[in-house]
């Protein structure tokens, strides 16, 4: 089960929630990292206490930007390709 960081009312810090979520394998095109570390940046605050140009739909997500290792590729391929 992975953890995902989540917020189900709009506010402050005390409303972040670290909840676990079954993630599926990768799909088409898709990797799965095993992530090490995440930023949340200014505009992830703002969006969290309603301050930010889109409304968040609750439950909301956070931290999309990340740094890991991959650990699954779509369909069982191995290594990556740049293009």
């Amino acid at each position: 089960m992975s953890r995902v960081l989540r917020f189900h009312e709009i506010g402050g810090p005390e409303v972040l929630r670290i909840e676990g979520e079954e993630i599926p394998p990768p799909g088409r095109v898709k990797v799965q990292i095993r992530i090490h570390a995440f930023g949340l940046n200014r505009a992830e605050a703002m969006f969290r206490s309603g301050q930010y140009i889109e409304v968040p739909k609750l439950p909301a997500r956070l931290g999309y930007e990340a740094a890991g290792t991959v650990v699954a590729n779509w369909a069982g391929r191995s290594g990556l390709q740049n293009r």
